[in-house]
């Protein structure tokens, strides 16, 4: 009783609530939790982590989204995280591990503000008021990308420090040609899709047999061992019907009543598919990808004509041979012309590993490409295939944007360097957040000393002596210790991926802090679920 009269329960039994400092100080702990998570994978010396699933299945990564994805988060602050590592995969492909972690750190110094009685709303404000300010100031460190060296540069950075960074220089190249062959330049804007460049894995062989193909990789092999296994100056008839005889829409009922008449009727059908092979020699195609079933007497006709088939190609295959080779996708055969055939140099079937695969190589004008990635195991090829979406992605970007920074920390610090001057400027209690935010800039270079190695405190007074000097693309040399010149070391990564970085982190943080009150409903079990039953 309260005041001799009942209390009022607006909330369901079992409901927690938290609230106050206690609710903000729940949510940072997690979020914190989160970027510690991946903090160790950041950087070239960065570690990598085994990720067990229910499943028993296995993944080795460093890749700070991939990491986060495998991992069964139940907290939802610490989800909130995780849609930071999401959104900078999404846009930028790379960046994921650099965006929480900041994240992180924000969230770690707001708490020490909070401890300090400055309100979260003037926190969040003061926050907001330095990213503003960071992305205002990155065009300034922007180094614009007029030729090729720089794009692979770009790759080789976001590759090192991942498995398949020993041979970082081979895959970078493949990176560059991949988005030089499928990027569209109208007027001033660039574009890239990505889904243009279509990857397959192979296990089997070294990371070195991978290959770039100015064509199309099909996962299929012919239909017929009859058929030749290569065919050169190939015609290629893309066809998304069954090439088999049709079936009737509605129920049917044929009565044969003497021999003659089924012989007649299946001399029909046979004179019917004879036909269609007939009809798609005849317009000069030597080449068939089906998207649906070929009929084995089909398949016949066609090993005998010296046509090389595929059936059963996925949509996205079709559309890609259309690109790549200049060909239309056909839905009725009788309507196929010599116009609607696609062109390459060579049609081929080769054993790659355990299994045969079709290789669409020497299109003229391919507008999409396709890399066959090989590697030891099915982990290895799992990685390397993270690292090289990572490698063409931020290839992408930079061939878009036409901008990169310096990496290695010595943007953020440059960062660091102007928000203190700024934050001076600011005459309200915003100014201890704004310094709080340049302090968290600080912990990328911080963190990739600690990752190889080196003492950070030390690290980090030798890069803002450098920054006081004016040498703004001094970073971490992880490998020698101390600090030099990353514009002159090629450690280079797409403006995007910073900017998006302190954005996405900013805005999080910011939400989560603004967070003081936490209404957790009780789970309803299985048993309680029966006894609300009304049977």
């Amino acid at each position: 009783m309260y005041g001799g009269q009942q209390p009022i329960f607006i909330l369901k039994e079992g409901t927690s609530r938290t609230r106050g400092k206690g609710a903000q100080s729940n949510n940072i702990a997690a979020a914190k939790a989160v970027a510690d998570a991946v903090r160790s994978t950041l950087g070239p010396k960065g570690m990598d982590k085994m990720l067990v699933d229910s499943m028993g299945d296995v993944v080795i990564t460093n890749d700070g989204a991939t990491i986060l994805k495998e991992m069964d988060i139940e907290h939802p602050a610490a989800k909130m995280i995780i849609e930071v590592a999401k959104t900078q995969e999404q846009h930028c492909f790379d960046g994921t591990t650099t965006a929480v972690v900041i994240a992180g750190e924000l969230l770690k110094r707001s708490e020490d503000l909070i401890d300090q009685n400055v309100h979260p709303t003037v926190i969040c404000e003061g926050f907001r008021l330095a990213a503003d300010k960071s992305v205002a100031l990155l065009s300034e460190y922007a180094i614009t990308v007029d030729d090729e060296e720089t794009l692979v540069e770009v790759a080789k950075t976001a590759l090192t420090g991942k498995s398949a960074g020993s041979v970082k220089s081979f895959l970078a190249d493949i990176c560059v040609r991949a988005v030089a062959a499928v990027g569209v330049e109208n007027g001033k804007t660039r574009t890239v899709d990505l889904d243009d460049i279509k990857v397959e894995k192979k296990q089997g062989g070294s990371i070195r047999d991978s290959t770039l193909v100015d064509g199309i990789i099909l996962d299929k092999e012919r239909v017929h061992s009859g058929m030749p296994r290569s065919v050169d100056d190939a015609r290629i008839a893309l066809i998304n019907s069954a090439i088999e005889v049709k079936k009737t829409e509605v129920d049917a009922k044929i009565q044969i009543t003497d021999p003659t008449m089924l012989a007649r009727f299946l001399d029909e059908e046979e004179q019917f598919l004879k036909g269609l092979v007939e009809k798609i020699q005849s317009v000069g195609a030597n080449v068939i990808i089906c998207q649906k079933g070929i009929d084995d007497l089909a398949q016949h006709y066609m090993a005998k004509a010296g046509i090389f088939a595929v059936r059963r190609a996925k949509k996205s295959d079709m559309e890609a041979l259309s690109k790549a080779t200049g060909g239309s996708i056909v839905t009725n055969i009788d309507d196929l012309s010599a116009d609607d055939l696609g062109e390459a140099a060579s049609v081929e079937e080769r054993k790659i590993g355990e299994s045969d695969m079709v290789f669409i190589t020497g299109c003229p004008e391919a507008k999409s490409v396709s890399v066959l990635l090989r590697g030891g195991t099915e982990h290895v090829v799992d990685e390397v295939r993270r690292g090289f979406d990572d490698g063409i992605g931020v290839v992408s970007v930079a061939w878009e944007d036409g901008a990169v920074l310096t990496g290695g920390g010595s943007v953020l610090a440059a960062l660091s360097r102007e928000l203190r001057t700024y934050a001076e400027s600011i005459g309200d209690r915003e100014q201890m957040a704004i310094e709080a935010f340049a302090g968290a800039l600080e912990v990328i270079p911080r963190t990739l000393a600690e990752n190889a190695g080196l003492d950070p405190v030390n690290t980090i007074i030798a890069l803002r002596k450098a920054h006081s000097e004016g040498k703004s693309t001094y970073g971490v040399n992880v490998f020698e210790g101390g600090v030099m010149d990353m514009r002159e070391a090629n450690v280079i990564e797409p403006l995007r991926v910073v900017e998006q970085a302190i954005q996405s982190a900013t805005e999080t943080a910011t939400m989560i802090l603004r967070i003081d009150d936490v209404i957790s409903s009780r789970k309803v079990s299985m048993s309680d679920d029966m006894d609300a039953m009304d049977f």
